[in-house]
C-alpha cells in the first residue's frame, strides 16, 4: 500500500484570508458598536453603525486583499519571466547555479549536479521557481481567492456581535456584546489553530488577548468622549 501523507501548506493562501477576515469582521464591529454605544447613543444608532461597519469593512477587505495579493502575484510572474530570460540566455550558468542551490542543502557535488542536470531536463522553469526563487505552485498568490474569502469570512465574522447588538438593548448590551465577542474569537483561533495543525489553546488565547485590548480601548474612547466614534 503507498504511504500517503496529509498536509496542510496548501491552505495557506484561504486559511490565512478567511482567519484574518473573520476575526477583523468581530473585533472591528464588537469594538465600534461597543465603542458608539459607551457615548450613550441610542440602540438604532449603534445597530446602524455596526450594520455600516460591516458592509464597509467587508468591501474594504476584498479590496485590500486583492490589491496586496494581486501584488504579490505581480512580483512573482516578473521573477518568472526574468529567470525564464536567464535560462535562454546562460543556460550553463543557470545550471550551475542550480547545482551550487542543491550543494548548500548537503548534497556532494557530483550528485547535486546530476540532479540539476536532470531536473533542468525535466522542468528548468520549475526547478528554478522551487528551488531558487521559492514560488511553489500550491503556494502562489491568488487575488481573487483570497479577495473573496476576506470579503465573505468578514461579514460572517461581523455578523455576529451586530446579531448580538441587535437582540440585546440597555446596560447589559456592552458586557453581553463583549463576552459574546470573545466566545466568538476563542472559537475561531482554535478552528484556525485545528486547520493549520497547530495547537488549539494557544491560536484561542492569540486572537482572545488583542480582541479584548481592541474592544476595551474602543469602550475607553466612546466613554471618554462621549460622542459616536
Amino acid at each position: 500500500m503507498p504511504h500517503r501523507e496529509h498536509h496542510r501548506t496548501d491552505r495557506i493562501g484561504w486559511l490565512r484570508a478567511a482567519v484574518l477576515g473573520a476575526n477583523d469582521g468581530i473585533v472591528s464591529t464588537a469594538s465600534l458598536v461597543i465603542g458608539v454605544a459607551a457615548s450613550q447613543a441610542e440602540h438604532g444608532a449603534v445597530v446602524v453603525a455596526g450594520v455600516a461597519g460591516l458592509v464597509a469593512g467587508a468591501m474594504s477587505m476584498a479590496a485590500g486583499e486583492y490589491v496586496s495579493v494581486y501584488s504579490q502575484a505581480d512580483t512573482e510572474k516578473a521573477d518568472l519571466e526574468r529567470e525564464k530570460k536567464e535560462l535562454a540566455l546562460s543556460p550553463d550558468h543557470e545550471l550551475e547555479e542550480l547545482a551550487g542551490i542543491y550543494e548548500d542543502r548537503g548534497l556532494d557535488a557530483d550528485l547535486a549536479h546530476q540532479v540539476a542536470v536532470q531536473l533542468t531536463a525535466h522542468d528548468a522553469l520549475g526547478a528554478h521557481a522551487r528551488d531558487e526563487l521559492g514560488i511553489m505552485q500550491h503556494l502562489s498568490a491568488r487575488p481573487i481567492q483570497a479577495a473573496v474569502f476576506s470579503a465573505v469570512s468578514f461579514a460572517i465574522g461581523a455578523a455576529l456581535p451586530l446579531i448580538v447588538t441587535a437582540v440585546f438593548v440597555g446596560s447589559a448590551m456592552i458586557p453581553i456584546v463583549a463576552v459574546s465577542s470573545l466566545v466568538f474569537l476563542a472559537v475561531l483561533g482554535g478552528v484556525a489553530a485545528r486547520a493549520g495543525g497547530a495547537s488549539v489553546v494557544t491560536g484561542a488565547v492569540r486572537v482572545l488577548f488583542w480582541g479584548a485590548i481592541a474592544m476595551g480601548v474602543t469602550a475607553l474612547v466612546g466613554k471618554l468622549f462621549g460622542t459616536v466614534v
